[in-house]
């Protein structure tokens, strides 16, 4: 059953790479959308098997390498957290897989895209099953390869090619750092077997390593190196550039790779390894540091980015942030939670503007289009959905909200909860960036769907709803986007939720903040929706009641209009 789960997708990526030519587009679309279907309803299965009937085990399939004392299997490790993150793999790839019918109708490769799809679920799947570190070092490669051939499928475009070779050196900077880590875990630990491994962390709590004459504090300097990997996946602050560029890709990929998936690969190694990472302060709090950094920087790039796919591109750069910076302050379940709510908003976003550049003709300036909400009403209205998610819009202290209500808020209160100089740090940054997550968004609907159409004509006559195999998917996803929080906040994160995570996440008694967010002060629940409200009102009163006033604002600060438009000069550094 495990087994089937991973080596589904592998398989239809296999047919429909090999043999696409003898089945045809058509065919290689069943083909891998059948075995992505069957994974994700696996997957649930052991969901319910494993994480709510608290039954976790390890699969043995195969000796893989005995070489002196180093010796591992090929075994797939099933607990809480494998089993989440097999749910929100197969089902975004699944919902994936089946917009691309609609979506890549017309393409002249189209058994090549969804054999790469299908390879790249494989590899996540691989790298989240895995039960040791090289293992996952292997899935990790896996999916890295597999973005380097999506986000460069239209392999004829100069600048498709270019995002792709960027993204691929961008993280071997990243996996350099990963594989020296997992080189100084075998040094300590004579083992890359996590399960051996996190049996004696404590033991090693005070552990040193020597490097040019000099000690150092071992597991802070190993998982300083852990986490260069997962800065370099998961796009943040200096390892972030690769992840914009990206959006070169067919937009299917953007939602695949970079929103619900991929990128929240590093998130899923800092929480599986959090046996090592709750034995160091310091690399807790450089952890905090970077994502409540990453946070507030994506949020300030996506204020002034025209290209829809592009804000929405920094918007994940900036939740991924948030992710981290829960890590950060030992709430590992609240980073998962909200791993797992926005991998279903995020991927509704991404699609849905894949959905309004079906029908603009490939235009992806914002600032020619408008005017699209009367004839594009249902993506609109999804759109409005996934921004409603991503925003966090709720009710602090009742059960109504979108899912990004949920975890978002008790991301904050943890980092709030915390009482520390990075959580509050973290604490601050989260709330600037809530306030601009919200202007951003409703910026983007508003010059999107709203006031004149500013595209020509015949771009205009052109304007359709997007084909049923297109929507179909997206209200999937759009449920998500507003049960999703609801539905898992009280398992996740709740009171209880001890039983539910059981050995799949480490949490030393010292490190209390997730507890203690859910008795943090009333203002402090309140403080996020009000920045919300802040922002959705001033994006209003910007791009619908005086439209002249964003140019005028950007003029009369024109020096930090350029400093945010060309993204902290990053790319040019």
């Amino acid at each position: 059953m495990e087994a089937a789960a991973v080596f589904l997708p592998l398989l239809g990526a296999f047919i429909a790479g090999f043999f696409g030519k003898i089945i045809h587009d058509r065919g290689a679309e069943l083909v891998t959308c059948a075995c992505m279907v069957l994974s994700a309803l696996i997957s649930y299965y052991l969901f319910y098997d494993v994480a709510l009937s608290s039954n976790p085990r390890t699969i043995l399939l195969l000796s893989w390498v005995s070489s002196g004392d180093l010796s591992f299997d090929w075994s797939l490790k099933v607990d809480t957290l494998t089993a989440v993150m097999l749910m929100v793999v197969t089902t975004v790839s699944a919902v994936v897989h089946i917009y691309s019918i609609g979506y890549m109708h017309h393409d002249k490769s189209v058994a090549r895209f969804f054999a790469y799809l299908s390879l790249f679920t494989f590899f996540m799947l691989m790298l989240v099953t895995s039960e040791n570190l090289v293992q996952m070092f292997f899935g990790w490669e896996g999916v890295g390869l597999c973005s380097y051939l999506l986000i460069g499928f239209w392999f004829d475009k100069p600048s498709a090619n270019a995002a792709a070779i960027k993204a691929f050196l961008v993280n071997r900077v990243g996996d350099i750092g990963f594989a020296l880590g997992i080189f100084g875990v075998y040094v300590l630990f004579d083992t890359v077997s996590f399960d051996e491994i996190f049996a004696v962390a404590p033991s090693m709590s005070n552990a040193t390593l020597e490097f040019l004459g000099t000690e150092y504090h071992a597991l802070t300097v190993l998982c300083l190196l852990l986490f260069l990997g997962a800065m370099g996946k998961s796009a943040q602050l200096g390892l972030h550039t690769w992840l914009p560029d990206a959006m070169e890709g067919p937009t299917p990929v953007s939602a695949l790779i970079h929103a619900a998936t991929m990128v929240t690969a590093g998130v899923f190694m800092v929480c599986r390894l959090s046996p090592l990472f709750e034995q160091s302060e310091t690399a807790l709090m450089v952890v905090t540091v970077v994502g409540a950094s990453t946070a507030f920087f994506a949020a300030t790039v996506g204020l002034t980015q025209n290209d829809i796919k592009r804000v929405i591109a920094y918007s994940t750069c900036s939740q991924l942030g948030y992710m981290f910076f829960a890590v950060g302050v030992s709430a590992y379940p609240a980073a998962m939670f909200h791993l797992m709510t926005h991998a279903f908003f995020k991927a509704l976003l991404f699609l849905g503007s894949g959905s309004v550049i079906h029908a603009m003709s490939d235009e992806q300036d914002m600032r020619k289009m408008g005017g699209l909400y009367k004839l594009i009403p249902v993506t609109y209205g999804l759109m409005w959905i996934g921004s409603l998610a991503l925003a966090g819009v709720g009710i602090p202290g009742t059960s109504i909200g979108f899912a990004g209500f949920f975890s978002k808020d008790v991301i904050i209160e943890s980092a709030f909860a915390a009482h520390t100089a990075v959580g509050s740090y973290a604490f601050w940054l989260g709330i600037a960036a809530a306030f601009m997550t919200a202007f951003y968004s409703w910026r983007l609907l508003f010059m999107t769907f709203h006031g004149k159409p500013r595209c020509d004509e015949k771009t205009l006559a052109h304007v359709h709803e997007s084909p049923k195999i297109m929507l179909v998917p997206l209200f999937l996803l759009a449920v998500g986007a507003v049960f999703a929080g609801v539905a898992g906040y009280s398992i996740f994160v709740g009171e209880g939720m001890e039983a539910f995570w059981g050995d799949s996440i480490l949490i030393l008694p010292s490190h209390s903040a997730l507890a203690d967010a859910h008795h943090v002060p009333l203002w402090v629940k309140i403080a996020p929706l009000a920045m919300v409200a802040a922002g959705i009102t001033l994006a209003y009163w910007m791009y619908i009641r005086n439209t002249a006033l964003p140019k005028a604002f950007a003029e009369k600060i024109r020096p930090l209009y350029l400093f945010s438009y060309n993204k902290w000069y990053f790319d040019e550094l």
